[in-house]
């Protein structure tokens, strides 16, 4: 018995037959016995004929590239058969195992076998590196240096990550939502998948848009389609028969303790709304990125030949899940009847008897919810208990930092209007509410006089811009003139010399001013890092005010990472980094360890942000870029509910930054082997970010940002009376800074 009837999926693509295929399953049928397939591999079964025949990955290619030419469909096929057959291999001879060491040394030998400017390789070993070895000079020649960096990448990632699945299984844990979801894109392959897609199809993705926004969007909307709809298919081979734990279903069963029906319902949800953010990306992105570059129709061709290539892998992949004894697939058995529907789009007359139509195929449950905002009034929010592990430090110089922060922001102009638009941002009682010296003395309590008011400049001006775009570009929805802004704001991140330009507003002004004085220590390709960081930011606040034009809700995936930019994590990550020298080799600030370290703090930071933040941003601006707003919308849920979900999200991601800080980053010392120097660094980073963690909790908790008397003081200001003015803020609970916070679930925001 199934264990959950198949959901209504949405598929708004049609699924073509390649005419090859024939040919393709031949053709791979030989290729694979040559490279050893079907032998057996030290005493363990991996697979026979009968599993390559049952399997069809020749019909996988030919419904996933429907266009390419026989050559090329043969080509694929055998990438194909060889990724599923390494994935299979790995779970005979490791996974069920447990051999974690042996893993790791299978897994370094293949890099050996994806070279990016020679032929040169070692002798193959078993039937994966000799898969590697015949496909990878058959596959790169036709390729740029650019693409073939990409391709080995990611084919890395796949393989690599796979660790990351086998670990879990050892110690039989199951991932937090955010993890998966990064994880699986790696371990899934479908980013693996969206290179081949460019080979298939003869259009590579230039370079100088190959690793912007729209096109990132596009490569993980795919990837996350992909790897949820393979989730609900293998749930029942994966979880019930082979022990596997990361798959999509199991995952949200777990988090929200929630049936197995429900969860799958859950994740087709998300399914679907990754394919529409695929839709969204394309259709009102992709234009504005061509604009934006000023990218030839060449070049606009390659992309838009690319874009139809995943849509059509989408449409293949859902047919031959469906068709493949390697899922489950059997038709739903509930009912399929048109009636929840509105009679206008009920289709009528000859042939149409047999159309199944129903609010999950068409996919109109999340695409309604993604634009139904609307500004409400929410009240103050209730605090759950937040879990906070680390003990507060702040640094003694605060009060000076105060004092300094004012003057230099009124010599910035960030406590006049705004030039152009004469929109008063903030006033100076605003901003001593803000107390940003606060924060930057719970993130850096070790800091000099001159360090903390650097960072209290940076915190300040980072606030400045997250209010400044709603308050200017909102109201017009103006997105030609938000891109245009941070246009500018580029002028004033010189890598050499002086900024061209001359500031025309506190914005412009606050960034030279910051930009001068952090980046005079620094080299070219730091300042270049720096630089990369806080675009990444400023992008970010573009998207919020595309996304606020459209009036579209972004889905949880979505939110998330980009709420890490918005949030200003890749500037910190930067700043610390820099502070740090290098001493750090910078493979290893690529490795997930390090990834996971800085992701799980920011996913942290930014949902106890949401908390705080909620009713101000729903209520009083009628933002709806908030964690708790963004799952009320995704799960239909009420406000504290949604609350409830939100912490437990980031309960889980400190619990994670935990075991990255007692169980990884040892790992990785030993895997690398790395020198003391080195360990001191990033074990002096963890507690870096540990007093981060523990300082904005502070943070918001002391000051007066969130509270709802001072909201109504600033948004809703009544005329001046006699009385005594009431001071807003957070009652200070008893042992701050000297133990672990833990908060009761009736504290409310203005308590």
């Amino acid at each position: 018995m199934q264990p959950f009837e198949l959901p209504d999926f949405y598929m708004p693509y049609p699924a073509r037959l390649n005419p090859h295929l024939e040919q393709a399953r031949a053709h791979t049928r030989g290729w694979a016995a040559r490279m050893g397939f079907f032998e057996p591999q030290l005493g363990h079964h991996i697979w026979d004929e009968t599993d390559l025949e049952r399997h069809d990955y020749g019909l996988l290619c030919a419904y996933t590239h429907p266009d390419c030419d026989s050559p090329e469909l043969d080509l694929i096929t055998d990438w194909y058969v060889w990724v599923f057959y390494f994935d299979d291999h790995f779970l005979e001879l490791f996974k069920k195992t447990g051999d974690t060491r042996g893993a790791r040394d299978y897994l370094e030998r293949l890099r050996a076998f994806m070279p990016l400017d020679s032929v040169e390789m070692p002798e193959p070993t078993n039937p994966v590196e000799q898969g590697l070895a015949d496909l990878w000079p058959r596959t790169v020649p036709s390729m740029s240096l650019d693409w073939r960096r990409r391709f080995a990448g990611t084919t890395q990632a796949l393989l690599e990550e796979s660790r990351w699945e086998l670990a879990n299984i050892t110690e039989g844990r199951i991932a937090n939502p955010i993890e998966y979801i990064e994880m699986r894109r790696k371990v899934g392959g479908a980013p693996w998948s969206a290179n081949l897609v460019e080979h298939a199809v003869a259009a590579e993705v230039p370079a100088d848009l190959a690793y912007t926004r729209p096109l990132r969007v596009l490569c993980d909307t795919f990837a996350d389609g992909v790897h949820l709809r393979n989730d609900i298919f293998s749930y029942e081979r994966e979880v019930r028969s082979e022990g596997e734990n990361a798959n999509g279903i199991l995952v949200v069963e777990r988090f929200l303790g929630c049936a197995t029906q429900a969860a799958a319902e859950i994740v087709n949800d998300l399914l679907t709304s990754r394919v529409q953010q695929f839709e969204y990306t394309a259709l009102t992105e992709l234009p504005l990125l061509f604009a934006e570059y000023g990218a030839t129709p060449r070049a606009q061709l390659a992309v838009a030949a690319y874009a139809k290539g995943l849509q059509d892998w989408q449409a293949g992949g859902h047919e031959w899940h469906l068709r493949s004894s390697r899922y489950m697939n059997k038709s739903s058995t509930r009912a399929s009847s048109t009636a929840a529907l509105p009679t206008t789009l009920i289709p009528n007359g000859i042939g149409m008897s047999a159309l199944r139509l129903t609010p999950g195929s068409l996919g109109l449950g999340p695409r309604v919810r993604s634009f139904a905002h609307a500004p409400e009034p929410v009240g103050p929010t209730p605090l759950p208990e937040i879990y906070m592990p680390f003990t507060l430090r702040l640094n003694p110089r605060v009060d000076a930092a105060r004092e300094h922060i004012v003057d230099w922001a009124r010599a910035m102009g960030m406590l006049e209007p705004a030039p152009g638009v004469e929109v008063n941002i903030w006033s100076e009682r605003d901003l001593r509410d803000f107390d940003f010296p606060l924060c930057a003395a719970g993130l850096d309590p070790d800091a000099n006089g001159d360090e903390l008011d650097l960072s209290s400049g940076w915190l300040t001006w980072g606030t400045y811009v997250d209010d400044y775009y709603p308050a200017v570009f909102f109201p017009a929805k103006n997105v030609v003139a938000a891109k245009a802004q941070g246009l500018r704001l580029a002028e004033f991140m010189p890598i050499e010399g002086a900024a061209a330009e001359l500031p025309v507003n506190p914005l412009e002004a606050g960034l030279a001013d910051l930009w001068a004085r952090t980046t005079a220590p620094m080299d070219g390709a730091q300042k270049q890092e720096f630089r990369r960081a806080i675009q990444s930011f400023l992008t970010a606040c573009e998207w919020e005010v595309l996304n606020h034009t459209l009036h579209r809700i972004p889905d949880p995936i979505d939110y998330v990472e980009m709420r890490r930019d918005t949030f200003g994590s890749d500037l910190t990550k930067s700043l610390s980094r820099l502070t740090h020298g290098n001493l750090v080799p910078p493979q290893i600030y690529r490795t997930q360890t390090l990834s996971n370290l800085e992701n799980t703090a920011a996913d942290y930071a930014v949902l106890l942000n949401d908390l705080f933040s909620y009713q101000k941003e729903t209520e009083f601006e009628g933002d709806f870029h908030n964690g708790v707003r963004v799952i009320r919308n995704f799960l239909g849920c009420d406000r504290d509910r949604a609350v409830a979900v939100v912490n437990d999200l980031m309960t889980a991601r400190m619990e994670q930054f935990e075991r990255v800080v007692s169980v990884e980053l040892p790992t990785l010392y030993e895997e690398y082997e790395l020198e003391p120097d080195v360990r001191r660094v990033l074990d002096q980073r963890a507690r870096e970010l540990q007093d981060w963690l523990a300082g904005i909790l502070h943070w918001h908790l002391e000051c007066r940002r969130y509270g709802e008397e001072h909201l109504i003081a600033r948004y809703r200001p009544a005329p001046p009376a006699p009385a005594a003015p009431v001071t807003p803020g957070f009652t200070r609970p008893s042992g701050l800074g000297t133990t672990a916070y833990r908060f009761g679930a009736a504290r409310s925001v203005h308590s």
